[in-house]
């Protein structure tokens, strides 16, 4: 674990890393005014968890969180240590017997709130890790986090260099790359996506970079039957990501 100790603020947030890695909770703070039933079992379950629990008003924990949409609660943690590179998170993988991993690819996604609910559903949909550019994305911050309910915090994230590079990598290890583009020819429901699968995602309106578009095996379209051209990319994740899903057995 690294020495600096990081916020994450409201319930589902903190709530998770409660269940996962209690022991990396330095202290919890609640508001004490609030005695509705979702605070009460929330403290409930810390003082289970054995967590430090410390009463503080609205504006402390606000200060704290860097944000009023806390729901009273935020926490001060330390950094889990995660897998350090996607190449040994994909070696770990295949140690540990999974021979078709899905990846989720997003390029281009600079909102916290798109990043945060596309980790949400990947988190939901059992994704192994995203992937993101560094220079043209989001990172993780406590808005990120917040939007995530949790799933910040057990989604492997990784920002990479180069994504076409990465994505080349990703086809050597026959992971097969599946870009989103509104103009292709097959939809999602009428591709494979049983085997390993790295699923592309561009921002909403400007879609994928070219070069990472080239740089797929396959583009397929999601069918829009109304007047709106595309959905937002963390809607479209969903779609993509529950397909997958499906296919492969619930």
């Amino acid at each position: 674990m690294s020495s600096s100790p990081k916020v994450l603020f409201g319930f589902h947030a903190v709530g998770v890393r409660m269940k996962t890695a209690p022991q990396s909770i330095i202290e919890v703070y609640f508001e004490s005014t609030r005695r509705d039933a979702r605070m009460r079992q929330f403290v409930d379950r810390a003082k289970e968890a054995g967590v430090r629990l410390i009463e503080a008003d609205s504006l402390r924990i606000a200060k704290l969180a860097g944000s009023h949409g806390h729901q009273g609660v935020a926490a001060r943690v330390q950094e889990i240590a995660q897998v350090k590179s996607l190449d040994d998170l994909l070696d770990q993988l295949e140690a540990d017997g999974v021979k078709n991993p899905l990846l989720l690819v997003l390029d281009g996604v600079t909102d916290p709130h798109n990043l945060g609910a596309c980790l949400r559903v990947a988190d939901g949909a059992g994704v192994h890790a995203v992937i993101a550019p560094k220079d043209n994305a989001a990172g993780i911050n406590a808005t990120v986090a917040k939007v995530a309910s949790g799933a910040a915090e057990t989604v492997p994230y990784f920002m990479v260099t180069n994504l076409a590079r990465t994505l080349n990598e990703l086809k050597e290890r026959n992971i097969w790359c599946i870009g989103t583009s509104g103009d292709a020819d097959r939809t999602i429901y009428e591709v494979d996506l049983k085997g390993a699968v790295a699923l592309v995602l561009g921002a909403e309106g400007d879609g994928m970079r070219q070069l990472t578009r080239k740089t797929c095996d396959q583009l397929v379209s999601i069918p829009m039957k109304g007047a709106v051209e595309s959905l937002n990319v963390s809607v479209a994740s969903g779609v993509c990501l529950y397909e997958a899903l499906r296919q492969r057995g619930g």
